[in-house]
């Protein structure tokens, strides 16, 4: 791996982090990590973990301020005011309260080479931008979510007026930001839509850790525990949230309960996670279960008990322009994808790479209709599972990591993103992998 033409210090602001495995913090990490390995500084000022259940996990505070290393990261971790994932006002409150000490914590820290602050709640890139402006350094934003059109989409907020205060908060960061990293071509075409100088904004996708990603047999010890011996199982392995319409796969289960060899597993947590639980208790679904989060390192175990990997949406225009990390998690470990939501770059990701069946969004019918045919056609899952090991390699984090790094780099430098630069750094690291 060769070094990059110079080093820089990357200054990072996220509100999640590990222990915290939530798909922003995955990526942070992973980046990061890459990062280093390519020789740059990366300083990350976040909170004490607690997504998404808003209790801070065990061996941690919320602190005042304090700083750990991890894995050559240095972290900055400050005290905010939390709040369970769920609720508008109390994640509001986290929210400002994180953009408010993890401001200040990051002025306090040596002057970086460049900033860069996440979505989707972008109240931490007021305080990337803030910082980057007070330091006279290139501010990155990187885009993960369409934020505040996805608080509209899951129906968390009705308020017209202060939506229409977000969009000009989120449009005036667009502008004043040096750099957009988006993760979906999708995004990028929407902020072009909307005025945004598409030279500023470079794509880098979400990915796969395919060091810790990759096909296994099943874990027999974790399928007795989790009572999934001898089943066809259907895996939703991720957020439990408002933006995934989970209740229909409920249905879907109501309509295969005579069928004792298939059987739904849930591994997470989230808003919607106590009212699914209730609803599977009710109809008295025994086909259906639940189980906790687990830690990162314990997800590809979990992988490895699921037949199918279920990725699933609500029908809503906006999510035909995203691109669910779980996709890429399938790929990594061969499992094939079972995709429930809106046409758009996600679907078409699936099919382009024959890894996964497309059924529509929110069609309980239809998606039971799917498991069933799978379930019966074991030549055609090894087909799919085929395919998807065979995508995971164009997905590889690392890829993704040194894309970033050029746009970074660039950006330092006072220079636009270029196509095919990025395409180089990432084409490198294929190659090193090969």
């Amino acid at each position: 791996m060769s070094a990059p033409s110079r080093s820089l210090h990357i200054l990072f602001l996220s509100d999640n982090f590990p222990p915290e495995t939530n798909a922003p913090a995955t990526r942070l990490y992973e980046h990061a990590r890459e990062w280093i390995a390519l020789g740059h500084r990366v300083t990350v000022v976040t909170g004490a973990p607690n997504f998404p259940e808003g209790k801070v996990y065990p061996g941690y505070h919320n602190r005042l301020y304090q700083r750990e290393t991890v894995d050559g990261i240095e972290v900055v971790r400050v005290m905010t005011y939390i709040s369970a994932n769920r609720g508008f006002a109390g994640r509001i409150l986290d929210y400002l309260s994180f953009m408010v000490s993890g401001g200040i914590a990051a002025l306090l820290q040596e002057r970086a080479d460049v900033v860069v602050a996440t979505s989707p709640q972008f109240f931490t890139s007021v305080a990337g931008w803030t910082v980057a402006a007070l330091r006279r350094r290139p501010f990155v934003f990187e885009l993960r979510d369409l934020w505040p059109d996805s608080i509209q989409a899951v129906g968390a907020m009705r308020g017209q007026l202060a939506l229409r205060a977000l969009e000009q908060l989120e449009l005036f960061l667009y502008r004043r930001a040096t750099r957009v990293v988006s993760v979906t071509r999708s995004f990028r075409d929407n902020l072009s839509r909307r005025g945004i100088d598409r030279e500023k904004i470079a794509v880098v996708r979400n990915g796969v850790d395919l060091s810790r990603y990759a096909p296994q047999q099943r874990d027999a010890t974790l399928a007795r525990e989790l009572g999934v011996e001898d089943k066809f199982v259907v895996g939703y392995l991720g957020t439990h949230g408002m933006a995934h319409a989970l209740q229909r796969v409920l249905e879907a289960a109501q309509l295969l309960r005579h069928r004792a060899d298939i059987h739904f597993l849930f591994v997470g947590a989230g808003a919607a996670r106590e009212a699914l639980v209730e609803e599977a208790r009710r109809k008295g679904l025994s086909n259906v279960s639940f189980h906790a989060s687990v830690p990162k390192e314990t997800m590809p175990r979990v992988w490895s008990l699921c037949d199918v990997g279920l990725v699933h949406l609500k029908r809503e225009e906006l999510f035909t322009t995203v691109i669910p990390s779980k996709i890429f998690e399938c790929f990594g470990m061969g499992v094939p994808v079972l995709f429930a939501g809106p046409e758009g770059e996600g679907a078409a990701i699936v099919r382009e790479r024959g890894a996964g069946v497309i059924v529509p969004a929110e069609d309980p019918t239809a998606l039971s209709e799917s498991v069933l045919r799978l379930a019966s056609d074991r030549c055609e899952l090894k087909r799919l599972s085929k395919n998807a090991r065979m995508a995971a390699p164009s997905f590889d984090r690392r890829v993704g990591a040194r894309r970033m790094a050029e746009v970074l780099l660039r950006a330092a430098d006072g220079v636009a993103p270029n196509e095919e630069r990025l395409e180089a750094a990432a084409n490198e690291t294929n190659a090193s992998a090969a």
